[in-house]
């Protein structure tokens, strides 16, 4: 299976969705909002989330500085959108890939990411700080390469390189705010900074799981919405380019990813929804009148 690059998402999007910024006007109208909102799809890739095109680029700038060699492993604490996206990008540059993931992992998704090509390593205890260590231990008792992606700042340099000009290009001045949830904060970083220093005035905002919100510093428990909310603020994500943080309940963002489904024909992954949810709170706040969501995957029915 090829991971798709850059250039092939974007002839994607336009053969598909003619552009990678579509309007939401079905969603809007059944929240009687005035002015539409717009999402931002990132979605077209072989794993359908935004993280094929991550995973391939950061194995490409190790690549270019030399710290990644032809058939060194790769390393990462991953069970996620990236974990699969990077066993691909893996099978296709020809690099083993090590997954380390908790030992309570579901069954049908570690033989999903074991035919990817992954081989996973299960960490019994510890959490995600143990699992980091094995990472680590690991990378070096077989010359490989961690990418630690949640803190390696290749992570935000390919969304200051790809989606925030992107968002620039097909949305412009029709923008007032971009609301994208956090995960590893790669995304929000590497956006913000990039459209900050073009037009300052553009309003950030971070989404995370009301059940787990890290950053907003409220209770941290347990969420269903995948892809964001990992229970600790992440290395990579930057506060201080981010102007409102807004949680989402899991059901919440559900509901909206449903609607933007039935309404617009968007398959819209729950994060994605937690941003639709959000961006209706924030014009609701009188915060935004134009609002642009990041969708950073696509729905799936496995």
């Amino acid at each position: 299976m090829r991971c798709l690059s850059v250039p092939i998402l974007r002839s994607y999007y336009q053969e598909v969705y003619r552009s990678p910024v579509v309007r939401l006007d079905g969603y809007s109208g059944r929240h009687g909002l005035e002015a539409g909102i717009l999402a931002y799809l990132d979605f077209g890739g072989a794993t359908g989330t935004s993280k094929d095109g991550l995973a391939e680029t950061m194995l490409a700038f190790a690549t270019e500085r030399g710290t990644l060699q032809p058939g060194m492993p790769v390393v990462e604490v991953s069970s996620g959108s990236f974990g699969a996206a990077l066993a691909v990008s893996c099978a296709t540059t020809g690099h083993p890939c090590i997954l380390v993931v908790p030992s309570n992992l579901p069954i049908a998704r570690r033989k999903h990411l074991q035919d990817l090509g992954a081989r996973i390593i299960a960490c019994s205890s510890g959490g995600r700080r143990a699992m980091e260590r094995i990472a680590e231990d690991t990378a070096k008792r077989y010359g490989g390469y961690y990418t630690h992606y949640f803190s390696n700042d290749d992570n935000p340099e390919y969304h200051r390189r790809v989606t925030g000009p992107q968002i620039l290009k097909h949305a412009g001045d029709a923008i007032d705010a971009v609301v994208i949830g956090v995960g590893s904060g790669g995304t929000i970083t590497g956006v913000a900074e990039y459209i900050k220093a073009w037009n300052s005035m553009v309003r950030i905002v971070a989404v995370e799981p009301a059940e787990c919100a890290a950053i907003s510093g409220g209770f941290i428990g347990q969420h269903s919405i995948a892809g964001i909310g990992p229970g600790f603020v992440p290395e990579n994500y930057n506060p201080y380019v981010v102007d409102t943080v807004l949680t989402v309940t899991s059901a919440d963002a559900e509901r909206a990813a449903r609607e933007v489904l039935f309404f617009d024909g968007v398959p819209a992954c729950t994060s994605a929804g937690a941003t639709l949810a959000a961006a209706v709170q924030l014009m609701g706040m009188g915060k935004a009148k134009r609002p642009l969501c990041v969708f950073a995957g696509r729905r799936t029915y496995e």
